[in-house]
């Protein structure tokens, strides 16, 4: 047997993407125009939305999916980090226009970071200086700069530090993953996605039904059980690695039958990777393209966050010629190589086929039209 431990990421391969991109979209959509955050004008904030509503706002939030290309182009793989920047290159262009009637509270927010608070009073200079902002989604596409190489996720979350230096003049660490600005995307994707009754904390605002009950497997979840059985039969061991959290990974998945077909030990994660940062922040971030949520399912949740990270990589090709890892994005190309491990693309991503030309070039071990295909790398009728 070629393989004997079979890694997967869950969007893209067994779920669709599409509604946790529509929340992304909500979350920056909320974030701009709820009377809680900036409350922009121009739009009408409501917790039900309609489908035509949310095909609208996406579409303008991500320019047609141009902008979730280009950041998936560059290793970004988690809603939360593309609810933040997409946010945070609005909330910067903004403060441009605020710097030159409070140039001292700009620079105060950007030095102390920026908060609900602070978007609450950017909100209201908005209104007490009849300001006409309103956000530019496509400027998105030229904010950041770019030499000789694409910039990749840690340079990205960071990337304002070095553009409140050069926009502001201001000196500033506050742009991170760990920021309050980060923090508070990441709680707006989950109210949206959660909804009312799952979402742990108070909500901001009440009546969001949450999205994770409507997702859409990429192929008949039947087809897809019948392989994951067939690969279990040959004695193959099976892991999940997922940006989704915990819950965001059980619910679908159980409601489609095909949990219980993963060795829970080796069902990883973001809460597992959030939760290893929150231990060790001098080894954040661990999140995809890094290895660290693969690096966890061959090891099992038994291992420790030093033990994973320790680990010489890439494996021995007696190790990692044995594990195959299954993604649809470039994230997991990269985590996988930088384990020494093969790599098998779906095209069910947000692109598509169309993808198929990018893992061409990357050289991916397999491409596969979608998951159940993955029977023919082990000659399984």
């Amino acid at each position: 047997m070629i393989y004997d431990l079979v890694l997967f990421d869950v969007d893209g391969v067994f779920l669709s993407e599409e509604r946790c991109f529509d929340t992304s979209a909500l979350a920056v959509w909320e974030l701009l125009y709820g009377p809680h955050f900036l409350g922009m004008s121009g739009e009408c904030f409501t917790v039900n939305p309609t489908e035509e509503e949310i095909r609208r706002i996406r579409r303008d939030v991500f320019c047609g999916d141009q902008v979730l290309t280009w950041m998936k182009d560059r290793g970004i793989n988690a809603n939360w980090d593309m609810v933040y920047l997409v946010f945070t290159v609005q909330v910067c262009l903004l403060l441009r226009e605020v710097q030159e009637v409070e140039e001292a509270k700009v620079t105060s927010w950007l030095r102390e970071g920026i908060d609900e608070n602070a978007l609450q009073e950017v909100g209201s200079l908005i209104k007490q200086h009849q300001l006409s902002f309103q956000p530019d989604f496509k400027n998105f596409l030229h904010f950041f700069e770019e030499k000789e190489t694409a910039l990749n996720r840690q340079e990205l979350l960071c990337y304002f530090n070095q553009y409140s230096k050069q926009g502001f003049d201001v000196d500033t660490e506050q742009f991170s993953r760990n920021s309050d600005l980060w923090r508070i995307g990441h709680s707006v994707f989950q109210e949206w996605y959660l909804g009312e009754e799952l979402y742990t904390q108070v909500p901001r605002v009440r009546g969001k039904k949450g999205y994770v009950y409507q997702e859409i497997a990429l192929a008949e979840p039947a087809s897809i059980g019948n392989a994951l059985e067939k690969l279990k039969g040959q004695g193959i061991r099976l892991g999940i690695g997922t940006g989704r959290p915990t819950i965001e990974t059980e619910i679908p998945l159980k409601e489609l039958g095909l949990y219980d077909y993963f060795e829970e030990d080796r069902i990883v994660s973001a809460t597992d990777v959030v939760e290893a940062e929150q231990a060790y922040p001098h080894y954040a971030p661990l999140g995809k393209p890094g290895p660290y949520t693969y690096i966890k399912g061959y090891l099992t949740k038994q291992s420790t966050v030093e033990e994973c990270i320790q680990l010489p990589l890439p494996l021995s090709p007696d190790q990692g010629k044995r594990i195959l890892i299954v993604g649809d994005s470039i994230a997991d190309y990269l985590a996988a190589r930088k384990m020494g491990c093969d790599f098998a693309a779906t095209l069910t991503g947000l692109t598509g086929q169309a993808a198929r030309s990018k893992f061409e070039e990357l050289q991916a071990d397999y491409i596969l039209n979608d998951v159940t295909e993955i029977l023919d790398i082990f000659d399984i009728d």
